[in-house]
């Protein structure tokens, strides 16, 4: 397998890798190149804008400014708004730090991958459970929430249905004499479907009606 294949593995979390940037423009790394954009971080931003933006650090910490303020001063890419380029300017050097710790830590992948895979499976249930639509059709804010959270409480009732019964038979497999390891246990998932009936039961009843008169009477 050849490096390429290597890294293609390993930041398949990351298919867009435009945001992350050198730390200098002239800067050289062997091996890794292929990782970067060909922009530099801009230090001289940050270190102008530093008290501004501890100060508003500092602000939210207190509960100062509220979301919809921050919102409407750090969302918007005017010329005008410095502070945003400033913000944008740190993100890029953390994010490009935490896909190098990603790259060369292999437990913090293994960590990062189990919780993508835990919230893919809830993600892929829900779906499952909210069968008939595959979209929210309300344009109403209240109306999308209430979807969601009832989509959510009936995936947590199946959840704790399955655990419930994985619990129970594990308890008697346990009693007859088996061993059960964390090993073992780490394979059950509560994400079960295949013994759910969405639909319900649709019992077919024999009627006989009674024969139908052809007598015409005028």
């Amino acid at each position: 397998m050849n490096q390429s294949e290597d890294f293609g593995k390993i930041l398949k979390p990351w298919p867009n890798l435009v945001d992350h940037f050198t730390a200098t423009p002239d800067e050289i790394y062997q091996n890794i190149e292929m990782l970067f954009s060909k922009e530099a971080i801009d230090w001289a931003l940050i270190s102008c804008h530093l008290p501004d933006m501890l100060q508003v650090v500092q602000s939210i910490r207190a509960g100062r400014l509220s979301p919809s303020t921050i919102l409407r001063k750090l969302g918007t890419a005017s010329r005008k708004n410095k502070l945003y380029f400033a913000f944008r300017e740190l993100g890029r050097v953390i994010r490009t730090q935490f896909l190098l710790e990603y790259i060369g830590d292999d437990e913090l992948r293994r960590v990062i991958q189990a919780a993508q895979n835990k919230c893919e499976g809830f993600n892929q249930f829900t779906q499952w459970v909210h069968f008939g639509a595959d979209k929210i059709t309300d344009n109403v804010r209240d109306e999308q929430l209430k979807v969601i959270k009832y989509n959510h409480l009936v995936a947590n009732l199946v959840i704790f249905h399955n655990c419930q019964t994985l619990t129970q038979v594990l308890k008697e497999l346990e009693a007859e004499g088996m061993a059960l390891t964390p090993e073992l246990l780490s394979t059950f998932s509560p994400y079960r479907t295949h013994h759910i009936n969405r639909f319900g039961l649709s019992e077919v009843k024999e009627r006989h009606p009674p024969p139908v008169s052809y007598d015409i009477k005028f």
